[in-house]
């Protein structure tokens, strides 16, 4: 086995796992379900059929991602926030064909107890404060917090609040730059990690 798997977890005939993933207490991985190279899920965690995890996703304990959710690489996935998979659940109609898809891009982080309404997309290393619920599409490197979620500013691929200058900012620990155009926020230097 090229994972890591705890005894205590459940992992279906056919779920596709990437080399070096460690899979903890509690965990259940569907069948269907896709896992990235050297992901971590915490405690507690469930992957439904059809979804898929890219590389480096780290999900948190008491997390359940449903069908129709796609992390990109490096997503983090903070303890016990929600993803939904139907806007309008009832209990007594099955909803089950219409499952929406919630697209998690590149590098984004979504605080603990944080919610995420199905059929939104979530930018490229944008943040989601601990507890926000989130209702509609983030813009890359947004940082979004409260009930709903607002837009409070923008921070950098590093994590940091990033301060306009006009359209210019830096980040304060990577020292690359970015520029704050027409409501958008894009890297211009962009060094490794």
């Amino acid at each position: 086995m090229s994972y890591f798997a705890h005894p205590s977890a459940i992992i279906d005939p056919g779920a596709q796992i990437g080399q070096g993933t460690r899979i903890w207490h509690f965990c259940h991985v569907s069948e269907k379900a896709v896992i990235g190279g050297n992901c971590v899920l915490g405690q507690n965690v469930f992957v439904a059929d059809r979804v898929r995890l890219g590389h480096g996703v780290k999900v948190q304990n008491n997390v359940s991602i449903y069908t129709g959710v796609i992390c990109e690489n490096d997503v983090f996935l903070g303890p016990s926030m929600v993803f939904t998979n139907v806007t309008n659940p009832r209990s007594f109609i099955s909803r089950k064909l219409e499952f929406q898809q919630t697209l998690v891009k590149k590098g984004a982080t979504i605080g603990a107890n944080a919610t995420v309404i199905c059929g939104i997309t979530l930018g490229q290393y944008c943040l989601i404060g601990a507890g926000a619920v989130v209702t509609k599409d983030v813009p890359d490197f947004a940082l979004i917090t409260g009930v709903p979620g607002v837009q409070q500013g923008w921070v950098s691929k590093y994590g940091h609040k990033l301060d306009f200058d006009g359209e210019k900012a830096v980040c304060p620990e990577s020292g690359e730059e970015y520029i704050l155009k027409e409501g958008v926020c894009s890297l211009q230097t962009e060094n490794e990690i």
